[in-house]
C-alpha cells in the first residue's frame, strides 16, 4: 500500500464534492420534502400533463440540505466545472488512483446518469473496493485481488418499494444499449443478471434476505429483479458516495470500507465452492488490506464493525471466526483496534 499525497487527497475530494454538487444540480422541477416511512426526504417535482413526477434528491440531513440550497447556482456555471472535473480526474489518474476501464466505466456513467445510485443503488464487490482508494488514502496493491469482470448492485427492497421514483430510462434499456443480454432465471419475468457477450461482464443485482430462503425480489425503483442474501443488510447500510475515475467523474455509491472488509470475512466463509478456493483467498486478501489500512488513522470505525457484526448472532460470529482463524495476524490487529 502506498499512500497518497496530500494534493491527491485534496483533488479527490474536491471531486467528490463537485460530482455530488452535480447530482443535484441535474435534477428537474421544484424542490420539496416529505415523509416516507417515518423519515424525510427531498424530491424535486415536475408536472408533466396531469400527473406530477416526483425525482428523488436524497433523506434529509445536512449534507443534501446545503446542496440543495446551491442548485441554481450549481446550474449556472456547470460547463466551468465540468472542465474542473476532468482536470482532477487527470491529477489522480496521474497520481496513481486506479481507473475504471473502459466497459466498466461506460456502464457505470449510464447507469449513473439514468439514477441508479441516486436511488439507493449500491456498487458492491470488487468495483466498490477498488473506488475505496479515494476513500482511504492509499492505492490498491497490484496484487491480482482486484481482478474480476463483474459488477454488483445492491438496494433495500423496502428502500425501492417507498421512494415513489424510477430510473429513467429502464435499466434494461439501458443494458440492451450497451449489448448486454438478460439471462434468464426460472421465472422469465425476474431478470436479475445481464451479460455482455464482447467483454464478458456480468451485472447482478441483489437485495438483502430478511427470511430464511434466499429468493428473488422486485427493486421498483431500479425496475429490475434481484438475488436476496443473507447478511447483505449489514453490507449496504450506511453506504458512501465514492468517485469513479472515467471521463469527468462518476459518482457512485459504496459500502463503507470497515462493513465491506468484515463482510468479506463471512462471504469467504460462506463460499460454496470451498473456503480453499480462488475467490475465497481474494474475499480474505480484500478484508486483511482494509483492515491494516484502516487500523493505521480509523481503528474504532474498524472496531464498531467487527462488534456489530459480532452481535448479530452466533451464525456471524462463527463465519467470522472461521476467517480469522486463518489470518491470525488480522485477527490481533482487529483487537489492537478496541485500544
Amino acid at each position: 500500500m502506498v499512500e497518497l499525497r496530500s494534493v491527491a487527497r485534496s483533488a479527490y475530494s474536491d471531486l467528490l464534492r463537485l460530482l455530488k454538487d452535480d447530482m443535484v444540480a441535474d435534477l428537474r422541477g421544484s424542490v420539496t420534502s416529505k415523509q416516507v416511512g417515518g423519515k424525510q426526504h427531498w424530491y424535486t417535482t415536475e408536472r408533466i400533463g396531469s400527473d406530477v413526477k416526483w425525482w428523488y434528491i436524497g433523506p434529509d440531513n445536512s449534507d443534501t440540505r446545503q446542496r440543495i440550497e446551491r442548485i441554481r447556482a450549481l446550474q449556472e456555471h456547470a460547463p466551468d466545472r465540468r472542465k474542473e472535473r476532468a482536470r482532477l480526474v487527470r491529477l489522480l489518474r496521474a497520481e496513481g488512483l486506479t481507473p475504471a476501464d473502459r466497459e466498466t466505466g461506460s456502464l457505470l456513467f449510464n447507469m449513473a446518469k439514468v439514477g441508479t445510485f441516486r436511488l439507493g443503488g449500491t456498487l458492491a464487490g470488487t468495483h466498490a473496493f477498488r473506488l475505496m482508494e479515494g476513500e482511504l488514502g492509499v492505492t490498491l496493491p497490484g496484487d491480482g485481488a482486484e481482478n474480476t469482470g463483474d459488477i454488483d448492485i445492491a438496494q433495500f427492497e423496502r428502500l425501492s418499494l417507498v421512494l415513489e421514483d424510477r430510473v429513467q430510462p429502464p435499466l434494461a434499456e439501458t443494458f440492451t444499449a450497451l449489448k448486454f443480454d438478460p439471462i434468464e432465471s426460472i421465472d422469465r419475468n425476474s431478470v436479475w443478471r445481464w451479460r455482455q457477450a464482447k467483454s464478458g461482464t456480468l451485472v447482478e443485482f441483489l437485495t438483502p434476505s430478511f427470511e430464511e430462503d434466499e429468493g428473488i425480489k422486485a427493486l421498483p425503483a431500479l425496475g429490475v429483479s434481484a438475488r436476496a442474501l443473507h447478511h447483505l443488510n449489514y453490507l449496504i447500510a450506511d453506504p458512501i458516495y465514492a468517485a469513479a475515475l472515467y471521463r469527468e467523474g462518476v459518482l457512485v455509491q459504496i459500502p463503507r470500507p470497515e462493513r465491506y472488509a468484515i463482510h468479506k470475512l463471512i462471504v469467504a466463509d460462506r463460499r460454496r465452492d470451498d473456503t480453499e478456493s480462488d475467490k475465497a483467498f481474494k474475499d480474505r486478501q480484500q478484508a486483511a488490506w482494509l483492515i491494516e489500512s484502516m487500523a493505521e488513522d480509523r481503528p474504532a470505525d474498524v472496531w464498531q464493525a467487527y462488534q456489530d457484526a459480532l452481535e448479530r448472532g452466533p451464525k456471524w460470529k462463527e463465519r467470522i471466526g472461521r476467517s480469522l482463524d486463518r489470518m491470525p495476524t488480522v485477527r490481533d490487529i482487529l483487537e489492537d483496534c478496541a485500544n
